[in-house]
């Protein structure tokens, strides 16, 4: 058995001096996280409840010896003769940092109500284990790369891939296909949306590795965890009818750079994909015909996913019962005649649109003939 590197022991006791700094202030505002947390943990589901728990329960098992070892993923250990791939399984739930605990049942309960009444609890479960699996491989093989290239063994021995980073992006990368045009911020310099958060949350881990406030492979377990469940749900994730996938327009991979450099990075990735599909890795998505109604034919093309339609038409009537709501004048009465109401398109509809529904007047008025 290989001896614990003496990175390994420092990094411990530095864990133990920042944890300690956490949990004061973390007991200044414990009576309002508390309360808060309680409430929200208490409606959680099933699910929820065990992935928080379970993450507790892996932050005090970090402070038992060999413990970070044996459950977490080291690179060189997955590697034969050791074969660790228990670790792939254990690896998110054993955090070294309270905050990064705490983070993580935040992301935890808001994927539970965002997400988990639009999947349900079982597809919310399947992204979580794809995801937090897919990310410990890639980045398990990121780093053998990477001591193939310097021959530095801390790479293979020192390194614990460990945690929910990778769930973190990719809770936002979902957040962006449920609700990309949902703004968070208004600024001087514009509007902040859940579309931008992806890129944004990659710049920041980036910086904060580069000055060093976060360690370890934090930052290469959320560049994966983007990758992994963009890939996962624009290409493979079920919906309840029968399409796989989300070829929206809106949540291409382009769509999460700056408009300015869309099209180069279109390019890049379309070329992609088509050698994807040449390696018979993806499918071309294919028109489907609805024809099981005797008046009518739906026909569903690439980019026009009718589940993303219909997401967006119900976050458009929302907007504009809100609104309606607000307005302090009341409806006229049937006796009145009323003005005809515009026509309110909605955002996301090929060619549907909806409008405020007008009340009729009676036959007084019929309405005039065209001469």
């Amino acid at each position: 058995m290989r001896k614990i590197p003496n990175a390994v022991r420092d990094r411990r006791h530095d864990k133990l001096y920042t944890d300690n700094m956490a949990t004061s202030m973390i007991k200044r505002n414990l009576p309002i996280f508390r309360e808060n947390l309680s409430a929200a943990f208490g409606n959680s589901s099933l699910v929820v409840k065990t992935v928080a728990i379970s993450a507790v329960f892996g932050y005090f098992l970090s402070f038992v010896p060999y413990a970070v070892r044996f459950l977490t993923v080291t690179p060189g250990y997955v590697l034969p003769p050791n074969f660790w791939v228990w670790t792939f399984l254990t690896h998110p739930f054993i955090e070294l940092h309270l905050w990064d605990v705490l983070s993580d049942i935040l992301v935890v309960i808001l994927c539970g109500k965002l997400l988990e009444p639009l999947w349900g609890a079982l597809d919310m479960l399947i992204f979580f284990a794809l995801v937090e699996i897919g990310v410990a491989v890639a980045s398990t093989f990121t780093y053998l790369a990477m001591y193939f290239a310097t021959k530095n063994e801390d790479y293979l021995f020192a390194t614990h891939i460990h945690g929910l980073a990778g769930y973190i992006a990719g809770f936002s990368v979902a957040v962006k296909q449920v609700m990309p045009d949902h703004v968070l911020l208004t600024s001087p310099f514009g509007k902040l949306r859940n579309t931008h958060i992806p890129l944004l949350l990659v710049v920041t881990v980036v910086t904060l590795r580069l000055i060093g406030l976060i360690d370890g492979p934090y930052h290469i377990m959320f560049m994966w965890g983007i990758l992994i469940s963009w890939t996962y749900l624009r290409f493979f994730q079920n919906h309840s009818n029968g399409n796989k996938g989300d070829m929206a327009e809106n949540f291409s991979f382009a769509s999460f750079f700056p408009s300015q450099i869309q099209p180069v990075v279109a390019i890049i990735s379309n070329t992609t994909f088509l050698v994807l599909v040449k390696l018979k890795v993806c499918k071309k998505p294919q028109r489907r015909y609805d024809v099981s109604s005797p008046t009518t034919i739906t026909i569903t093309l690439p980019g026009t996913d009718p589940q993303d339609a219909e997401r967006r038409k119900n976050l458009a009537l929302k907007a504009l019962n809100e609104r309606l709501n607000k307005t302090e004048q009341s409806w006229p009465s049937l006796d009145e005649e009323e003005p005809s109401s515009p026509e309110i398109k909605l955002e996301g509809e090929a060619s549907g649109s909806a409008s405020v529904p007008q009340t009729s007047s009676g036959s007084d008025n019929p309405p005039s003939q065209a001469t």
